[in-house]
């Protein structure tokens, strides 16, 4: 069934909010995180906008991020297709959810979308994600702001924390994709050096 019922467990289990939430108030909360990616902002956008090789499938409704889709224009949509086999397309498949909508697309520059995400879905909160890239020398400056409020029958001081752990793992996994391709990169020992060690 909806695999956001893992945050459920997550919130009556959270005891302290992160650092990374900075700012609550009754009925809402701010989200803030911030990775330093050593890829060119335009490498990163390419990989942002395909949610499928970043976000992870736990926190999807189908368990699969292989589901997950995201089109970078105003009015776009980061959906997911319900699929009963991989094949089905958004014609076939047995359903649909709708994540987030984009407000703000500029290439290799910023995105911003409207969604509540998870749990947050089935109460009357909007949420605003907006995530910047930013050159900083060789590296970009990667940021994933999420803003929360409205009415919700959470406590704000549990859900909170909650939803920062899954806010910034996704940015994680996506600076992490990267850093798999700098190691890639490094050369391994020679031949001969691996025989005379």
């Amino acid at each position: 069934m909806f695999r956001f019922i893992f945050l459920i467990a997550a919130i009556f289990g959270a005891t302290t909010a992160q650092a990374e939430v900075t700012n609550t108030t009754d009925n809402g909360f701010t989200s803030k995180h911030e990775a330093q990616v050593n890829a060119a902002p335009d490498e990163i956008w390419k990989t942002l906008i395909a949610p499928a090789r970043w976000w992870n499938g736990e926190h999807s409704f189908s368990g699969n991020a292989e589901n997950l889709y995201l089109v970078p224009q105003a009015g776009g949509c980061f959906c997911e297709l319900l699929r009963k086999t991989d094949a089905d397309n958004i014609k076939s498949a047995e359903g649909s959810v709708q994540h987030m909508r984009v407000l703000f697309a500029q290439n290799s520059k910023a995105l911003r979308m409207s969604g509540a995400l998870g749990p947050l879905q089935g109460e009357a909160v909007t949420g605003t994600l907006t995530i910047q890239l930013k050159p900083d020398g060789e590296n970009t400056a990667v940021s994933f702001t999420y803003k929360v409020g409205g009415y919700m029958e959470f406590p704000v001081d549990q859900i909170a924390p909650a939803v920062d752990s899954v806010i910034g793992e996704q940015l994680a996994r996506l600076a992490a994709l990267f850093a798999a391709e700098e190691e890639a990169g490094v050369e391994p020992e020679s031949e001969a050096e691996e025989v005379e060690n």
